[in-house]
């Protein structure tokens, strides 16, 4: 008996790809591939045969050539040398795990790749991160690349088709050894999909089979997994590999195939295995091989659209009953143009559902169908009316190409401009790209014949900012507190949305301790309280306002005058000597003088002979003046806490009084110090 894995044979991302170049070439493009497009050589020669070329570089490409990225993808320095025309048909799943390990590595994490070095889809993944992630193919490998990393920051991602048990492990181990990790799950939910109903059917078969290209590490995974719990497997890449009958001649047969497999291949090995051995299998344990392939004549009609039932859902495709001689296929492309959903969140078995025959092969036995075919027709009206009408729609960013970004909106790939994305300009618009954030959408130009739609997501969101400022300027008011977004940072302040409205927060206004720029306090996107300090209306109406951020209770003056009284000793650090004493902080954002009479007891030429810059020194506080403006005034004395130096003077009246002179000066001095003391923010 033979039995086949549901999940058996192309994957989403493959077909994906291989859509695009059939795309391609009948539009008449030179099509030629970045690596080749599949890891099958029977699909490759098939391609090359219909002049579809493959190149190792970009520099290979040809004048009017279009370039397609396989869906392994590459790196960001490979993207952004191809000249002309060129086809991005990297895997939606891929396409993610390139933004992730991009934003983080610019977040200062180190990047940690579970996957093969050697693969090229963690070849172009490392490429978005400048080359200088950690890659790890296995559990030998962890400990000795993780050794110096517990204390950092780390960010895990998984090749698409890496093992899900080596997966498992990775991130048990990586938890209890290092702390601040960020596990992001990347592997292919077909894969793992793939992956487990291979493992379940392996155990269960004497003889175990994997359909694929050799060269795979799909494939290889798989042969792996097979052999943990199989004794006899073997890795065929087409009838033509298949072992002597004998080998599995009233066996309990397993089969599986890889992302890269065809199901002509599949059903061409089946179909010999039956020849050879006269063994009846089923595919889906309800249907017999050789009653499927003789029920192959049809009475449907290319371009009809016909009502059927859906009878099985697969990763890469759905079996829909026509209630005629064979099933109808739907290759997962032809569902949805959506690329987060999966063929079971698009329908459900038992559902009716509307279908369009593309295509109907009476030599292979198969139909093939498309269901989004109708369903767009109905979302193309939806779109042209929101156009005449001026309805804002919304949709998703699943993708940024040159020039713009695509939104899938009603389920239909909407082009939105570069210059039309954003309120703002962005230099990288990936970073708009967000499967689970909804965005508004405008569409701008629809043309039917050509299925070319344009949409603004800049001219719904300036809409919405000028009403919001409306209704902000009509109650704004000093003192009145917003919560807002911080939008950009510039050396000399933070400009931060507080509702449609943009308002400065100088640095100054930012920290009552010294800063030297904003990102010392606040980045872009967070969100911050502010008030309104003041607001200026220029000569043409136009109204600026100005925002504060510090707290008054963080005020350090407020802080210290609860905490410092005079008469109080202070370990103080110098932060500034002049000609005439030295400045002393006593906590940040609070300083004191020492006068140069109150530096040392004994008469110095100058302060800096005593005194040097980030010296800690004990000093008395002698005087505090709360009320001087702009801020209050300390003076603080470090001669108090030394015993006076003890001079000998002449007995004689003349100087006796001279010396009561001088004490009475001193004593003056010292009462008005911080009456008289110079502006710090002057000196400083």
């Amino acid at each position: 008996m033979i039995r086949v894995a549901k999940s058996a044979g192309f994957c989403f991302g493959v077909s994906r790809a291989l859509d695009f170049v059939d795309n391609g070439i009948k539009e008449g493009k030179k099509i030629a591939t970045l690596g080749p497009i599949i890891h099958n050589e029977r699909v490759v020669a098939s391609l090359s045969e219909k002049g579809v070329r493959i190149i190792e570089n970009t520099n290979e490409q040809k004048v009017n050539e279009t370039v397609v990225i396989r869906s392994h993808g590459v790196s960001k320095e490979v993207a952004e040398s191809i000249k002309g025309d060129f086809i991005d048909a990297t895997c939606p799943f891929v396409k993610k795990i390139q933004t992730i390990v991009e934003k983080y590595h610019k977040e200062c994490y180190n990047i940690i790749i579970a996957g093969d070095s050697a693969h090229p889809e963690v070849i172009g993944i490392n490429g978005w991160c400048d080359n200088e992630a950690i890659i790890i193919k296995n559990m030998e490998e962890a400990p000795e690349k993780l050794k110096n990393l517990q204390n950092s920051k780390l960010c895990v991602v998984s090749q698409t088709t890496a093992s899900t048990v080596f997966w498992k492990k990775l991130k048990e181990f990586i938890k209890n050894t290092c702390q601040t990790v960020l596990f992001f799950d990347t592997i292919c939910s077909a894969t793992e999909l793939r992956q487990k109903e291979a493992l379940e059917l392996a155990k269960d078969s004497d003889v175990f089979f994997v359909i694929g290209g050799k060269h795979s590490s799909n494939n290889k995974k798989l042969v792996e997994i097979a052999k943990t719990v199989c004794d006899k497997v073997f890795h065929v890449e087409g009838a033509v590999d298949l072992p002597q009958a004998e080998e599995y001649i009233r066996k309990r047969i397993g089969v599986t195939a890889g992302a890269s497999t065809p199901d002509w291949i599949i059903k061409e090995v089946l179909h010999t295995m039956e020849e050879n051995t006269k063994v009846t299998q089923n595919i889906n344990e309800e249907e017999n091989w050789a009653a499927a392939l003789d029920n192959a004549l049809v009475t449907l009609h290319t371009g009809e659209k016909v009502k059927g039932t859906v009878v099985a859902i697969h990763p890469t495709e759905v079996i829909v009953n026509l209630n005629y001689k064979s099933d109808g296929i739907i290759p997962a492309s032809e569902l949805t143009d959506d690329p987060t959903l999966a063929p079971e969140d698009v329908v459900k078995v038992g559902e009716e559902i509307d279908v369009f025959v593309i295509r109907v092969n009476d030599v292979e036995g198969t139909v093939l169908l498309s269901k989004k075919k109708l369903d767009n027709e109905k979302k193309y009206a939806v779109l042209e009316e929101a156009m005449e009408n001026g309805t804002v729609l919304s949709g998703i960013v699943i993708e940024a190409v040159k020039g713009g970004v695509i939104v899938l909106c009603e389920g239909i790939r909407v082009f939105v401009p570069g210059s039309q994305a954003n309120d703002r300009y962005l230099s990288d618009l990936s970073v708009l790209v967000d499967p689970a954030k909804q965005v508004p959408v405008k569409i701008i130009k629809f043309d039917r014949r050509s299925k070319k739609i344009l949409g603004s997501i800049k001219q719904v969101l300036l809409a919405e900012k000028a009403k919001k400022a409306e209704a902000f300027w009509a109650d704004a008011e000093v003192g009145k507190e917003y919560k807002g977004v911080v939008k950009t940072l510039t050396d000399f302040g933070a400009f931060v949305d507080i509702g449609g409205v943009e308002g400065l927060v100088h640095v100054s206004q930012l920290s009552w301790a010294k800063i030297k720029h904003p990102s010392e306090v606040i980045k872009v996107g967070d969100e911050i309280t502010v008030r309104i300090l003041k607001i200026d209306t220029d000569e043409n109406g136009k109204s600026k306002v100005s925002l504060g951020y510090k707290k008054d209770e963080e005020n350090p003056w407020v802080i210290a005058k609860s905490k410092f009284e005079v008469g109080n000793v202070v370990n103080v650090t110098i932060t500034n000597v002049t000609a005439f004493g030295a400045f002393a902080e006593l906590i940040p954002g609070v300083e004191g003088l020492i006068h140069i009479s109150q530096i040392a007891n004994k008469r110095i030429a100058k302060p800096s002979d005593e005194l040097s810059k980030g010296q800690k020194v004990d000093a008395q506080i002698i005087d505090i003046n709360w009320d001087a403006a702009p801020t209050p005034k300390i003076a603080l004395s470090i001669r108090a806490l030394l015993p006076e130096e003890v001079v000998e003077a002449p007995a004689t009246e003349e100087t006796a009084d001279g010396e009561e002179e001088v004490t009475e000066y001193k004593e003056e001095n010292t009462a008005t110090m911080a009456e008289n003391m110079p502006e710090i923010a002057t000196e400083e």
